[in-house]
């Protein structure tokens, strides 16, 4: 399948095309919204199903097999917010509190797109390795760490580290994530498939909704882009290729499969819009949400969900063709 097929088939699969429908929406100001309960209770829904299909694909692997790509994302975890803060020294017009908050949100990942992603792969017939959660959730926390202390670098902290570390881990998506993959190992194959019906089968129906609301959220946040100006949207497009790119050598490198491997440059590729912002807002309130929030979800994400996702299988698959 070529280049142009798998993005053809990627914008028009459902959830895509539900995030489409979510920015329309916002574009006609229809009074669209799904009640916050409900959104509350599809977040819990994605966090802990992933978290435990995670779970139970890290069961039936060995340490060695793992302990690669761990290093390698935990390296990642280090370098893409390292390189996006050196990268937003360009943008003159931001300060180092709005750049470090930018380098923790681009350092960490976004579950939905990572979601996206394998539904995506799984229905062009690409396997991913299951595991792949358990480096979602290592990818989550050194990004947000790094572009926080980058950021707080010569600054005047008003909250201590140790409260923004606290804040990280018992945020709900690491929580969650990492209860999830818990109860995944423990149970294992068989005791999953007892609730297998609830979690795979009524997934991407979920997500679907999860994306609609999504769309509304970032179709409220494009006219921050005035605000932004230029040189942050130039950054949102562009940087993700890069990171992404390097996600996607560093999975081949540490024996990831050609989908494994698109995976993980998808997750570099990513911005954090759930567990990033609830740390950034307790860590450096200085900063501006309207520029991070913008950059992450406004920009990247759409980006990410529409075209980002084939082009990291068609990098991996180009790298695997070359002996990388």
């Amino acid at each position: 399948m070529d280049m142009l097929s798998i993005a053809v088939q990627n914008l028009t699969s459902a959830p895509v095309l539900a995030f489409a429908l979510g920015l329309l929406a916002t574009a006609i100001r229809s009074d669209l919204r799904l009640p916050e309960p409900i959104y509350q209770a599809i977040s819990i829904y994605l966090l802990l199903g992933i978290g435990i299909k995670g779970g139970v694909a890290l069961s039936e692997v060995s340490i060695a097999e793992v302990g690669l790509p761990i290093l390698g994302t935990l390296i990642l975890g280090v370098t893409v917010p390292a390189l996006a803060f050196a990268f937003l020294q360009l943008l003159k017009r931001l300060s180092n509190a709005d750049r470090g908050a930018i380098a923790a949100h681009y350092g960490s990942t976004s579950l939905v797109t990572f979601t996206a992603a394998i539904i995506f792969y799984e229905s062009v017939a690409v396997s991913v390795e299951g595991y792949l959660t358990t480096l979602l959730a290592i990818l989550e926390i050194p990004g947000i760490i790094v572009g926080l202390l980058l950021a707080t670098i010569g600054l005047k902290r008003s909250v201590p580290w140790s409260e923004s570390i606290r804040e990280i881990l018992a945020g709900r998506s690491i929580f969650l994530l990492a209860g999830g993959l818990a109860i995944g190992f423990l149970t294992g194959t068989t005791g999953f498939a007892r609730i297998e019906e609830f979690f795979v089968v009524l997934f991407p129906g979920v997500l679907t909704l999860f994306l609609l609301e999504l769309g509304i959220v970032a179709g409220r946040r494009l006219s921050d882009l005035k605000k932004s100006g230029f040189g942050l949207v130039a950054f949102a497009l562009l940087f993700p290729m890069v990171s992404g790119c390097l996600g996607v050598v560093v999975g081949q490198l540490t024996g990831l499969s050609v989908g494994g491997a698109a995976t993980l440059g998808v997750l570099s590729a990513s911005a954090s819009y759930i567990a990033a912002p609830a740390a950034v807002r307790l860590a450096l309130p200085e900063a501006s949400p309207g520029i991070y929030l913008t950059a992450s979800l406004g920009i990247t994400f759409p980006l990410n969900l529409t075209l980002g996702i084939p082009i990291m299988l068609q990098i991996s698959n180009y790298l695997e063709s070359v002996g990388l």
